[in-house]
């Protein structure tokens, strides 16, 4: 992290670079006339020949008040370099709530390459109410039109926005766009596009008495830091970003694409505070007599502590819908009242947590609001990186347990394991810093499969297969009811193996109450008899194990991942820890050995992800068993080797067995 306190930071050579780029892009009165020299100039179209289109330039220029307040104006240049690019471009949106934010546009028209202009500007821009699905909060956007494109033509988009992403108990008609933490200011700017950046700069302007505090990542930026007697100011810019390319199950590209943070918070515990006190001054956690009747109600019979505490989550996740609706002033980072939720029976994540708050105080819990981010990391800068709110309860030990009534809904764990290795912070009256969700065993999250079966000597197969879960797991077997209307319950389970065996024959299909989740794991049997199951003749038999085939792996997280040849630059991500065991005992007609599987064992171990199979022959039955373990969900780029020879191992144990009488 770099503090600017009374310091000019300055890179000679690139700031040169920096300072020219600055001058054109905002202070050059002439720039919209030279745009067609310069597109020709930066030979656009030869040196991106393999993209559909090129970003030209994005600038934005952000100055801040006192007040926290700050105007963005941005401009773009898009530059057509296929004709599939069209398509993309044919429209261009913005997106705004305008309970927080407003967008101004100031100038949008297109340079054909032959060098004639269009102007856009009041012509083919439309405000309208964004399309919504889960969250009704009246966002809006705005569309401009510019219509065909052909190879070689340029839009050209300017725009000045005020205000930030949320909103905050808005007084009048300025004041809506101040940030909620009133005074202070943050900002992040990605450095990166799904086309490529020919040239990006970013240029911050803050007022003399406040602290600007930055960091860069994942670029070699240009940076320039100066300061006046009124203003803080700091620029950033980047030449040729490409686009990230995809790999398979890759992390999120926040945490890996060029980006700049600014930020005036320089502690956690004042993030912290701040979330505790804006909530505590709304009377989000107020509890009322409807509230205290329905908690006395839930904990009824209650045997602990714990006990009382996943009663009280438990309702929140599976009876508050997610639905957001929006509260009107002060929707954003403030929590809905217990009141409120418990009327409208839904909210989005902060709300539901914000209820499990109520009760859980109403309860005589001491318990709190939290932030998080779900799906990417949370760096090291106190800058508001969040897109999720959870809840926090203090034991009667002093430690505190972290629960999320958004992700737990037919869920046996109180906090979801798909948030692991995941960073946030607790809004305390005394402050708190940031933290990271630890790693969740793999055998929290087993998946257990057994078949117990006998083939005769025609090849039909009959058997009974048993699936029991945990954690995870468990919810993910259990999705094929719970996802899905009552009357199809039986009809998705049995398809687990009518989509595999078509001809297979179901004398029966049990499986324990799925909205009785919370008693015990999920356990399902399947009896079943399969013809032409093996391939048979005289003297030998080849048998496709049911497992390898594929029965029940829609519950395997990591079951259909497979190798690249291509080396891995980048770190990937896994839905949760998991750990797999298979079983299957097959009863043959016969005498028979292996032929088969030059290996009986076959294993691999490393510090990320293991594997260790083996098949044989005793008493005639035909053994098959396994178990995978994978420990965690996010993974660095070197633990790709682990996963790469586990592939081999299963592919080599998954072949098809052959046995000769």
């Amino acid at each position: 992290m770099k503090i600017l306190f009374y310091n000019t930071y300055v890179r000679v050579q690139k700031t040169m670079i920096l300072v020219i780029f600055g001058l054109l892009i905002f202070f050059n009165p002439c720039f919209s006339s030279e745009l067609g020299k310069y597109l020709k100039e930066q030979n656009l179209k030869e040196k991106y020949a393999d993209y559909p289109a090129v970003i030209a330039f994005d600038s934005i220029f952000t100055k801040v008040q006192e007040s926290g307040l700050s105007n963005v104006t941005k401009k773009v240049l898009y530059y057509i370099v296929k004709p599939e690019a069209s398509k993309e471009f044919n429209t261009i949106i913005l997106d705004y709530e305008p309970l927080s934010a407003d967008i101004t546009i100031i100038k949008a028209f297109i340079i054909r390459e032959n060098g004639n202009e269009e102007e856009l500007f009041n012509k083919k821009i439309y405000d309208y109410t964004a399309p919504a699905r889960a969250i009704y909060w009246g966002a809006r956007q705005k569309m401009m039109e510019p219509g065909y494109f052909a190879p070689g033509d340029a839009v050209y988009i300017e725009y000045l926005r005020k205000g930030y992403t949320y909103a905050l108990l808005s007084n009048d008609d300025d004041s809506r766009f101040i940030p909620p933490m009133r005074g202070h200011f943050y900002d992040i700017i990605e450095f990166y596009n799904k086309y490529p950046v020919h040239s990006q700069y970013f240029k911050v302007i803050l007022p003399a008495s406040k602290e600007m505090i930055y960091k860069t990542y994942n670029g070699d930026f240009v940076e320039k830091i100066t300061e006046t007697s009124e203003f803080k100011i700091g620029e950033f810019s980047l030449q040729n970003i490409l686009p990230i390319k995809k790999e398979f199950r890759i992390v999120d590209n926040s945490d890996i694409a060029p980006k700049v943070i600014v930020t005036t918070t320089s502690k956690w515990e004042e993030k912290s505070k701040w979330f505790y006190g804006v909530n505590e001054d709304y009377g989000s956690f107020n509890s009322t007599p409807e509230i205290d009747k329905k908690v006395a109600e839930i904990l009824k019979g209650a045997k602990s502590e714990l006990d009382s505490i996943e009663r009280l989550n438990r309702w929140c996740a599976d009876e508050i819908r997610y639905s957001g609706i929006s509260m009107g002033e002060g929707e954003g980072y403030t929590l809905h009242t217990g009141d409120m939720t418990f009327t409208d029976r839904c909210g989005v994540c902060k709300d539901k947590a914000g209820m499990l708050v109520t009760m859980l105080r109403a309860a005589g819990f001491k318990s709190y609001a939290a932030m998080t981010m779900a799906g990417s990391r949370i760096e090291d800068i106190p800058a508001d990186q969040f897109n999720h709110s959870v809840t926090a309860v203090q034991l009667r030990d002093g430690s505190m347990l972290m629960l999320d009534p958004t992700w737990v809904p037919f869920v046996r764990e109180m906090w979801s394991s798909r948030e692991q290795q995941q960073n946030y912070i607790i809004g305390l009256k005394e402050g708190d810093i940031l933290r990271e969700t630890p790693i969740s065993s793999p055998d929290n999250h087993y998946l257990k499969i057994n078949n117990i079966a006998s083939i005769d000597k025609n090849g039909t197969i009959t058997g009974t297969i048993t699936v029991t879960a945990e954690g995870q797991s468990d919810a993910q077997i259990r999705s094929i009811f719970t996802r899905s209307l009552r009357n199809m319950w039986e009809y998705n389970l049995k398809n687990q193996i009518y989509n595999l065996y078509p001809t297979a024959n179901i004398t029966k299909a049990n499986y324990s109450d799925p909205y009785k989740y919370y008693e015990n794991p999920v356990n399902i049997e399947i009896k079943y008899s399969i013809p032409n199951f093996a391939a048979v003749n005289d003297k030998t038999m080849i048998i496709e194990p049911m497992t390898a085939k594929g029965v029940f792996k829609y519950a395997q997280q990591y079951g259909n991942w497979k190798d690249s040849e291509e080396k891995r630059k980048y770190g990937f991500t896994g839905a949760c820890s998991q750990q797999v065991i298979i079983n299957e005992e097959i009863t043959l007609p016969a005498k028979a050995k292996l032929i088969s599987h030059k290996k009986s064992k076959n294993s691999q171990k490393g510090n990320f992800a293991s594997i260790g199979n083996q098949i044989s022959i005793i008493n005639n039955v035909l053994k098959i068993n396994s178990e995978e373990n994978y420990n965690q969900r996010v993974y660095p780029v070197e633990a790709w080797d682990d996963f790469s020879k586990i592939f081999k191992v299963k592919e080599e144990f998954n072949q098809p067995v052959i046995v000769e009488f």
